[in-house]
């Protein structure tokens, strides 16, 4: 058994899950109806609930990924609501041992969801406990070491696995394949975004108008957390500077000030960009080089940071290396020929 702390495995019954400020304090959305945007996977997820709970059968195990910051954490606890049971909350990098893992699916009720952030980071011996808790829902456990070791077989109580991940390839292809749905997470639609901004506004008692939203919206990356983070930030400076309401003008100098721009771009966005085009000539250069030139972390770059780029076309992958677009000179207004190195034309 093992020794756990709040930090990292959180326990949410039904009961909490109805308490409405439990939910509105981290503005997450309570139910799929609530919830904006993510439409076919809404509409799936609705589906294998409703079969599920008129087949009395617990949920297939789910599989989430996509860039962070778009809701996947905010589905498994909806789903966990959805379906009426209690959510125990963990991470991959948090069970380092099987018997971490051992502790977590002994302690599980029947129908319960387990929900695994960052699944990707499981160790393969934990991973390998997962097969048959998964497929057979048992637990397999070897007594003592060598010729005198034992095996010995626990049954666990049915439950939902969801995991969720931001690098769907470092998931094996055993653990992936034991999971009965895979859900991918896109970016949103800006004017999704702007129906979040305003149920996070009423939530915070926040004062916003229409063009205020549409300023948020353009510039949060289309993702949810980012609009929701965004928006407490320029509510501080409403407060300060504008009498407490947002309107367009003060988003934009709020945002301004925050350094981030137009299309949503941030300062570490942008100086990955400039390092790029500056120190490396446009590219390609690959990700360790560039990780020891911007001092971030190699896994930040590719998690964080070249998602949204990738989108907008700023950058591109090649055998190489990462490559500076002719789109991200012109966003920086860098004039391509001030460079020596080799660009998409």
């Amino acid at each position: 058994m093992i020794n756990t702390n709040a930090d990292e495995i959180d326990i949410i019954s039904p009961k909490q899950a109805k308490d409405e400020g439990f939910f509105e304090a981290t503005l997450r959305p309570q139910t799929l109806d609530e919830y904006v945007g993510q439409t076919k996977i809404k509409e799936n997820l609705k589906i294998f609930i409703d079969a599920a709970r008129k087949r009395k059968e617990t949920l297939e195990h789910i599989l989430l990924y996509g860039p962070p910051g778009l809701g996947k954490t905010t589905l498994a606890h909806i789903i966990a609501r959805e379906t009426g049971v209690s959510i125990k909350v963990t991470s991959g990098p948090a069970i380092e041992k099987t018997g971490d893992l051992a502790s977590l699916l002994t302690s599980l009720e029947p129908n319960d969801v387990l929900f695994i952030d960052e699944v990707h980071r499981l160790s393969k011996p934990v991973e390998e406990i997962l097969y048959p808790a998964m497929e057979d829902y048992c637990l397999d456990i070897v007594l003592g070491k060598g010729a005198g070791a034992k095996a010995l077989r626990l049954d666990l109580p049915k439950f939902t696995l969801i995991g969720a991940t931001t690098r769907i390839g470092l998931i094996s292809a055993p653990l992936r394949d034991r999971f009965g749905s895979t859900l991918r997470l896109d970016y949103y639609e800006e004017d999704e975004i702007e129906k979040i901004i305003e149920r996070a506004a009423k939530i915070l008692k926040i004062k916003i108008d229409n063009g205020g939203k549409k300023e948020l919206a353009r510039r949060a990356r289309r993702t949810p957390r980012i609009a929701n983070r965004l928006l407490k930030r320029v509510r501080d400076f409403a407060q300060v500077r504008a009498q407490g309401r947002i309107i367009e003008s003060i988003a934009k100098e709020a945002l301004n000030m925050l350094e981030v721009d137009s299309l949503g771009l941030d300062a570490n966005d942008r100086r990955m960009l400039t390092t790029i085009i500056e120190k490396f000539g446009g590219g390609p250069v690959g990700v360790g080089s560039l990780a020891a030139a911007t001092s971030e972390e190699a896994e930040t770059l590719e998690d964080v940071y070249e998602p949204y780029l990738l989108r907008l076309g700023f950058i591109a992958r090649t055998p190489k290396g990462r490559v500076a677009t002719p789109a991200a000179y012109e966003h920086l207004k860098i004039p391509v020929k001030e460079t020596k190195g080799q660009t998409l034309l």
